[in-house]
Order: C-alpha cells, then sequence, then structure tokens
C-alpha cells in the first residue's frame, strides 16, 4: 500500500523558493536585450535606493525626521497594493492557478509564496528604504530593539499586501482586460509625477517639513507605518505606544495573511470559466440605443459610433484618451493651482486630444481591410474621415470648453476666456486638417499585445506623421495666433478679444473641411497601402 507523504511548509518552500530563481534565471536566458534590460533596472533601482538611504540617514536628529519617514513608508505600501494590478506579468509567481492541480494546501503554501515574495529587487529596494526610515527616528537601545521588529513587519506587511490583492484579483488579471490594465501604468506613472511636483512645490512654499506634521500624526497608526511609528514612540520613551503601533502592524500582517489565504482557497478549489460553460442567453435583438440614436443617420453615424466604440473597449485606444484627457487638464490646472499658470495653457487640452487625429487607419489595424473594402471613390474616402473627425469632436470640444473655463476660473481672467477657446478651435481644427492628411501619408500598425505603439520598422513614419503634424498645426494656427498677440498689444484690443472665439471657432472649422477634402483623394488612391502598413504589426 502507497501512502502519500505529507506535503510540509517545510518542504514546500525551499521548492517555491527554488521555483522563483528558475523563473528569473530561465526567463534572463531568453535573449541578451531581457538580461541588459534587467541589469540596468536593477542598477538604477538599487542606485534610488541608496540614494534614499543616506538621505534618511542625513535626517537623524532633525525634528522632523519622522514627518518624512513615516509617508515615505505609506507611498512605499501603496505602490506594493497597485504594484499587481499594472505588472500582473512582472512575476509568474503571483499567479497561484498554476498551482492548482498540485496536492499543496492553502496555509502552507501561503507561507511558501510569503517567504518566495522576498526575493527579488522590490523587496531589497524596500528593504533600503525601511532601513533609512528606521535609521532616521531611532534614539536608544529599546528602540533599536523595536526597529529590528518594525522592519521585518513593515517589510512583511508589504509583501503580503501585493499578495492578497494579486490572489484577490487574479482572474482579472489573468484575463485580457486585465492585462489590458498594464497598458494605462504609463497614465499613472504621468498623473504620478505631476502630483509629486505639485506637493513638492507646495511643500516648498508652505514653511519645509514642518507641512508634513499632520500627515505623520495620523500615518504613526496605519500599518506599515506603524513599524516606523512605534520606532519613533520608542525613542520618545512612550513605551505604551510603540506596543500598541507594533500591535497594529502585526493586526495587519495576520488579516492579511488570512485573506490570502482564503482567496486561495477560493481559487484552488472552485470552477472559473474554463471549466464551466458560460450560462449565455439565448440569441438577442440588438439594436441601436443611447448615444447611437443620437448620431447622423447613414455612413456617417455608423463610422462616429465605430470610432466611439473603439475609444470604449479598445485597450491602446483607450490608454491614449485617457493619457490625453488626464494630462490635458493636469498642466493647465497644476499650474494655475500654483499661481504660475497661464490662461493660454488650457489650450494644451485641445492640443492633446488633438493628436488622437494621427494615424486613425492604424488604430483600426488589420481590420481596416472591412473598412477599405467600403471606400471606392473620393467621397466615400471623405464620409469615412468626416466621420471620424465628428466622433473625435464630439468628446474634444466640450472637454476643451471646460479645461479652459476651469483654468481662467482658476487664474480669475475671464477676460482671457474668448482668446483661450478662439485660439483651442484654431488648434484643434489644424489638428484635425493636418492628421487626416497624416493618416492617409504616414500610417503605421500599432501592435494589439505587449508595450509598443508602434511596430517594428516604423518608428521613422510614427516620428515624421506626429511631431510633423504637429508643426503643420502650429503653422496653420498662425494667423489666429497673431491676431490674439495684436489685439492684446493694440490700445482697443479689450474691446474686440471677443471676437476671437467667433473667428477661431470658424477658423477650425474652415481649415478642417480643407484638410479633409484634401486627405480624402490621397487615402482612396493609397487604400493597398494604407492596408499593408496598418497590418504590419
Amino acid at each position: 500500500m502507497t501512502t502519500v507523504p505529507d506535503v510540509s511548509a517545510a518542504s514546500i518552500t525551499p521548492v517555491v523558493v527554488r521555483l522563483k530563481l528558475s523563473l528569473l534565471r530561465n526567463g534572463l536566458r531568453q535573449s541578451g536585450g531581457r538580461r541588459a534590460a534587467y541589469i540596468v533596472s536593477v542598477v538604477v533601482a538599487l542606485l534610488v535606493a541608496a540614494l534614499q538611504l543616506l538621505g534618511l540617514i542625513a535626517l537623524r536628529g532633525n525634528a522632523h525626521a519622522a514627518a518624512v519617514s513615516l509617508p515615505l513608508v505609506a507611498v512605499l505600501a501603496l505602490g506594493w497594493a497597485v504594484m499587481p494590478l499594472f505588472f500582473p506579468s512582472g512575476d509568474e509567481t503571483l499567479d497561484p492557478t498554476r498551482l492548482v492541480m498540485l496536492p499543496l494546501r492553502p496555509q502552507p503554501l501561503v507561507r511558501a509564496l510569503l517567504v518566495a515574495s522576498l526575493v527579488g529587487v522590490g523587496p531589497l529596494f524596500t528593504l533600503c528604504l525601511l532601513t533609512g526610515s528606521v535609521i532616521s527616528v531611532a534614539h536608544g537601545t529599546t528602540a533599536w530593539v523595536t526597529a529590528v521588529v518594525g522592519v521585518v513587519l513593515a517589510l512583511l506587511v508589504c509583501v503580503a499586501l501585493a499578495r492578497a490583492v494579486a490572489a484577490a484579483n487574479i482572474r482579472l488579471l489573468s484575463s485580457r482586460k486585465g492585462r489590458d490594465l498594464a497598458v494605462l501604468s504609463g497614465l499613472v506613472v504621468a498623473v504620478g509625477a505631476q502630483l509629486v511636483n505639485f506637493g513638492a512645490q507646495r511643500l516648498g512654499s508652505s514653511g519645509g517639513l514642518s507641512a508634513l506634521d499632520p500627515a505623520a500624526d495620523v500615518l504613526r497608526w496605519v500599518p506599515p507605518a506603524s513599524a516606523i511609528g512605534a520606532v519613533d514612540s520608542a525613542s520618545e520613551g512612550s513605551y505604551g505606544s510603540a506596543v500598541v503601533q507594533l500591535a497594529l502592524c502585526g493586526a495587519a500582517l495576520a488579516g492579511l495573511l488570512a485573506l490570502w489565504s482564503r482567496h486561495l482557497t477560493r481559487l484552488m478549489t472552485s470552477p472559473d470559466g474554463s471549466t464551466l460553460q458560460a450560462a449565455e442567453p439565448a440569441a438577442r435583438e440588438r439594436g441601436s440605443s443611447g448615444l447611437a440614436r443620437l448620431l447622423p443617420a447613414g455612413r456617417t453615424g455608423t463610422v462616429m459610433e465605430r470610432s466611439l466604440r473603439y475609444v470604449w473597449r479598445d485597450p491602446k485606444t483607450k490608454a491614449a484618451w485617457v493619457t490625453s484627457l488626464a494630462i490635458g487638464l493636469i498642466v493647465p490646472v497644476f499650474n494655475a493651482l500654483q499661481g504660475t499658470g497661464s490662461a493660454y495653457f488650457a489650450c494644451f487640452a485641445a492640443g492633446m486630444l488633438g493628436i488622437q487625429m494621427y494615424n486613425q487607419f492604424g488604430q483600426d489595424t488589420s481590420a481596416f481591410w472591412i473598412v477599405a473594402m467600403t471606400i471606392s471613390s473620393t467621397r466615400d474616402a471623405y464620409v469615412e474621415l468626416r466621420g471620424r473627425a465628428l466622433a473625435l469632436l464630439l468628446i474634444t470640444l466640450p472637454y476643451a470648453t471646460l479645461v479652459s473655463v476651469l483654468t481662467t476660473a482658476l487664474l480669475g481672467a475671464w477676460r482671457q476666456l474668448p482668446e483661450v477657446l478662439g485660439l483651442s478651435f484654431a488648434l484643434l481644427g489644424a489638428m484635425l486638417a493636418t492628421g487626416a492628411w497624416s493618416s492617409a501619408r504616414f500610417p503605421y500598425s500599432i501592435p494589439q499585445e505587449g508595450y509598443k505603439n508602434v511596430a517594428p520598422g516604423q518608428a521613422g513614419l510614427a516620428w515624421i506623421a506626429i511631431f510633423g503634424g504637429m508643426v503643420s498645426a502650429a503653422l496653420l494656427s498662425a494667423p489666429v495666433i497673431a491676431l490674439t498677440i495684436w489685439l492684446n498689444v493694440s490700445a482697443d484690443g479689450d474691446r474686440w478679444s471677443w471676437l476671437l472665439l467667433p473667428l477661431g471657432a470658424l477658423y477650425g472649422a474652415l481649415i478642417t473641411l480643407l484638410g479633409l477634402r484634401l486627405a480624402a483623394p490621397r487615402t482612396a488612391r493609397r487604400l493597398p497601402e494604407i492596408l499593408a502598413a496598418v497590418s504590419k504589426g
């Protein structure tokens, strides 16, 4: 009679650690470029960690050292929480569904995966920052003993937080829509950079590090920052507070491990869509509803609806739109909040969204052949381009107006609102015109998988299309820009500045129509070349 050996945590842990090391080693063997990228990323991460460590050590003895260390640890924990959502493929062992067919119990598996999670650049980076944080606030033997316990607890909480989030969302992250979340990581970086820049400037103008004291007073009771707060409390002789803060961090670790174990049990015992037939209802009649009913009839409305569906459903198109919408709002509004901006910065919103008109056919990828089959004349090409431009205007016009009103309101520059709107509409029209022509003259493919937005070998086309088109749009907007400058330097300019709004809107509409008219014949003639270019990826 054969007995099945009991698989204990002691036997699982070394195996899982070796598994992670093997996955890392085999991944680096795939190509020299991947090895070089990994080595560069490791060097950069360790260099940043070393600089942070030295900076935190330099804070030792400063009265506001805790005000820096506590928010830093809280932000670090936040990074661990969102990392699995935006980089689901960064660690193959984050996906426990790969182990569901093995005779493993959740509790030993949790302990084994927790130890394996401590192997990597991320935990080492976190350890450096946690070590620097406790060095900056620790004073006395009791504080140093507390620091050892606090660093271990804080590191385990960060790792367990990432694992619990990954296990709770693994069905989403392993699906196509989940992987598409990674496309939005660029938006998070862009928005985060602006927020950090804004916060640093506000911090510099509000009296220094003392402005962080209220936030630190709250965060010292929030795990894992409470572990650093315990070290600070022990340094000040508040041993009771230190014990409570360590207990809070320990309780958070226990809760995260329990949550992680619960999700692992569910993943390893419950069926998913791959084992159950989807309960699809019978074929349903689908008619036009919602916004589609408000669109024009005929080909124009069909093209508009298709373009809007791409914006909502296609991951790459959605990511480009969301990024443009966010940055187009952040740049003028944040500068206005800092008191260093200008009302004319609101034109940045129209410029960011106008870029979406470039490479219109490349957004369709290989599906463009269906559209190409419906274009048999210059008229068909013109209606196709017009529908795409109108779909873009449906979002861009109210958005550019909103950003302009908000920016001028924050600056109190209501007199400049007609000028800003006129310039925005003229710039938008110029970008629609050059974008339509550029889409026909310099089309390129957008890969659907991965993070690249240009197919290999077409980077030159992308640079020419986008930057050449933007320069052309700026030149086409020159008459309205010149009129704005003349009215601002003229003695009676204030009386007539309101004319810039209707003139800018009219100029933008005319230049758009002209651009569509000029791009339509080229589109109709170059359909085979366009189809070949956009299908390359």
